[in-house]
């Protein structure tokens, strides 16, 4: 079979790794790709941009792939699952109703609210109904978000109302765009973050392996929000009972929901949740797709084909099928170029390649591209993501940091802490084997 890959992030690097590497794969298509996805065996980039959804349409009708996977969430806000599929191709990915969940913060804490789902308290505002006044009574800390797609860098956590009430305004001044055009407020939650992964078939999910991500841009989770710093799968903090209440309490409800309101669900649908100190499990934000840099650890320790777990969902026959994990962990670790995640220099050579491939680990790349003279370049801000296995957490962050000093480009910024939760709970709590069976 044929598979396409729409994206040219890590995400979409390890997505294309993992089709590969299927008996049943002849090749697999990288819409746009970069220049790690053109380096993998029967792998070939196709230069369409992942959010010109009538060229991918085009693309697909003349490459006629068994089966498409939407990496990135800007594709499918814009509708192209509903536009493959009214051409009778097989894409998985929620369609464009579905999507809103993470193309407006605003429409998912409306369904939260509707069905009962726990988050956090919360206001909206457009530029002509914000209300200072408001926002100065508040306890902070406060969370500001603009509502719209950011590209996972749309969230500032203020210290003080003044804090919050600057972030308001920045955004609604064009900080991120027409995303800010519409903003939420809501309470701080304290605990901890949790990435939990589902695929969906409409009615049955299937849970991913647990992981954990890390959003602050420097060690000690200090400085600015980013897209995603790096990453480990499984995540101790998830145990048995706390699976089992996260897809009875949020999964479930969300699932049954949108069914409920006309939009059966069907693609990876990731809860981002905050564990507070009363162990109750809330919602931060909805994505309507893999996250990244979850996706590389979470690839490296996938067993089963994915592209048999796809398709069960597609033919609405997840409960049908089981998720087989390496009992190893996996971590991964963000190489970012200079300026992330603000104004972020291009252009840099990456050198120390050939070296990273000879390496124990996988490294995936991100925002690269290749020159004319065969040099591989940084192209944008999260560039490499060093991922690496091992029988504990220790081993398998020594083995990612080894395959990340492996390789240098000017400007390059990258956590040394990656996976500090997990440490400081081993001594105390055995990460949980990988959840393997679907769930209704």
């Amino acid at each position: 079979m044929k598979v396409l890959i729409i994206g040219g992030g890590g995400r979409e690097h390890a997505l294309a790794w993992a089709c590969a590497r299927s008996e049943r794969v002849a090749e697999v298509l990288v819409a746009p790709g970069n220049a790690g996805t053109a380096a993998e065996p029967r792998t070939r980039n196709v230069e369409v941009d992942a959010l010109d959804v009538a060229a991918l349409l085009q693309l697909a009708r003349h490459e006629r792939p068994a089966l498409t996977i939407v990496g990135p969430e800007a594709p499918l806000v814009a509708g192209v699952v509903d536009l493959f599929e009214s051409a009778g191709l097989r894409c998985f990915g929620p369609r464009q109703r579905n999507a809103q969940l993470e193309g407006s913060k605003a429409f998912a804490k409306e369904f939260l609210q509707r069905h009962g789902i726990a988050t956090a308290a919360w206001r909206r505002f457009t530029a002509a109904t914000y209300d200072a006044g408001w926002v100065s009574a508040q306890r902070a800390p406060l969370v500001v978000k603009a509502s719209g797609l950011a590209a996972g860098k749309g969230v500032i956590i203020a210290a003080s109302t003044q804090e919050a009430d600057a972030a308001a305004r920045a955004m609604f001044a064009g900080r991120f765009g027409e995303a800010g055009g519409q903003i939420v407020i809501e309470e701080y939650l304290p605990g901890e973050e949790l990435s939990f992964i589902v695929m969906a078939d409409g009615e049955h999910v299937l849970p991913l392996a647990s992981s954990q991500d890390h959003k602050r841009l420097l060690d000690g989770d200090a400085g600015p929000n980013t897209g995603g710093m790096g990453a480990y799968s499984p995540a101790p903090v998830l145990t048995d009972a706390l699976q089992a209440r996260i897809l009875r309490e949020i999964i479930a409800p969300t699932i049954a929901g949108l069914a409920a309101e006309g939009m059966p669900y069907t693609g990876f649908l990731y809860a981002g949740l905050m564990i507070g100190p009363d162990g109750v499990p809330r919602v931060l934000e909805f994505n309507c797709r893999l996250g990244d840099p979850e996706t590389q650890p979470l690839l490296a320790r996938l067993r089963t084909d994915l592209t048999v777990l796809c398709e069960a969902a597609l033919e609405r026959r997840l409960h049908e099928v089981r998720a087989e994990w390496d009992e190893r962990c996996a971590l991964g670790v963000v190489l970012a170029a200079a300026g992330y995640p603000d104004a972020v220099r291009t252009g840099d050579a990456i050198e120390g390649l050939e070296q990273a491939a000879r390496l124990p680990g996988k490294l995936f790349h991100a925002a690269t591209r290749r020159a004319a003279d065969g040099r591989v370049l940084t192209s944008g801000g999260r560039v490499l993501c060093a991922v690496g296995l091992g029988a504990g957490v220790a081993e398998a962050q020594g083995e990612a940091y080894a395959l990340a000093a492996s390789v240098h480009f000017a400007g390059e910024q990258y956590r040394r802490d990656i996976g500090h939760r997990a440490l400081a709970r081993a001594s105390t709590q055995r990460p949980p084997r990988a959840p393997i069976t679907a769930s209704r």
